[in-house]
């Protein structure tokens, strides 16, 4: 079984910066894509940054130059660096990322779409 696994949130002022971990944890053969996505109280969830296996980088509208995805295959993390923020970024953080995993003693392959378990991110005014 596989968990993600997220830190780094917190409490911070308009104009700050976080950055916020996400650890991958299992019997892990491969990850592709990695994301983090974000909700705000009455909002759908949204993408924030995505990176693919070759780190191929997509942000939402909103985010762009001021937030860096970027991710560690040999530690199976990917980070997301928050500067310049505003008090619209405040949001509970979630990452997810497609995980290929061994299954122990059967030689099969199991595919994840996998959500950690959120990071709550206030940006104050």
């Amino acid at each position: 079984q596989v968990q993600l696994v997220e830190s780094g949130g917190g409490l911070v002022q308009a104009g700050g910066s976080l950055r916020l971990s996400c650890a991958a944890y299992g019997n892990i053969l491969a990850i592709n894509a990695m994301g983090w996505y974000r909700q705000a109280p009455g909002n759908q969830r949204e993408l924030v940054a995505s990176i693919t296996s070759t780190s191929n980088t997509e942000y939402g509208a909103s985010v762009k130059g001021r937030f860096t995805i970027s991710r560690d295959n040999a530690k199976n993390t990917v980070y997301l660096q928050m500067n310049s923020l505003k008090p619209e970024d405040t949001a509970i953080y979630y990452c997810n990322a497609l995980i290929e995993e061994s299954i122990s003693g059967s030689g099969s392959i199991a595919v994840h779409d996998s959500w950690g378990q959120g990071t709550q991110v206030t940006v104050s005014s």
